[in-house]
């Protein structure tokens, strides 16, 4: 079996939108290290300077760090694992069938509850029911293919 990605971002950002992030956080790296060379007399008096310059520092590093591709979220299923980013900032999760004890899918959300009682929760959005369909018939392929109990649950919105 081959390995099958599919992105958890709302949207695919193009090769010039990848450039301008890049661009963006190269210039706000720039403006921190040019104000703190400019005004290093006055950075010492005024500690609401280094504020800022941390600011543009962490948003420009993030700017670059997204820009090349190392903050999308997404799933990618192999043989007898999962790969899972849900946050842009925490690093890869990776999930062995084996360590695997229930999967309990939603029509908008997957719980996979690993063998250790950890919790893994995967939100999807209603912008786009094509790809979360996909992703839940991957999901209940490596199940059946793991044997991995699987549980297809309907969430009841009560009233009270």
């Amino acid at each position: 079996m081959e390995n099958k990605f599919f992105s958890l971002e709302m949207r695919e950002n193009n090769i010039l939108i990848r450039i301008f992030q890049i661009v963006l956080g190269i210039i706000c790296l720039f403006i921190a290290v040019f104000w703190v060379i400019y005004n290093i007399q006055s950075v010492k008096a005024n500690g609401t300077l280094w504020i800022t310059v941390a600011f543009l520092c962490g948003f420009g590093a993030f700017q670059i760090y997204s820009g090349l591709g190392y903050a999308d979220k997404f799933i990618e299923f192999g043989d007898d694992r999962i790969r899972l980013r849900k946050n842009s900032l925490l690093p890869v999760l990776l999930i062995k069938g084996e360590q695997i004890e229930k999967t309990e899918v939603f029509p908008l959300k997957v719980l996979i509850i690993l063998k250790s009682s950890k919790k893994i929760l995967i939100r999807f959005g209603v912008t786009d029911t094509e790809k979360v369909e996909l992703i839940k018939d991957e999901i209940i392929t490596f199940a059946s293919a793991n044997n991995i109990n699987l549980e297809i649950k309907n969430e009841e919105i009560s009233r009270y």
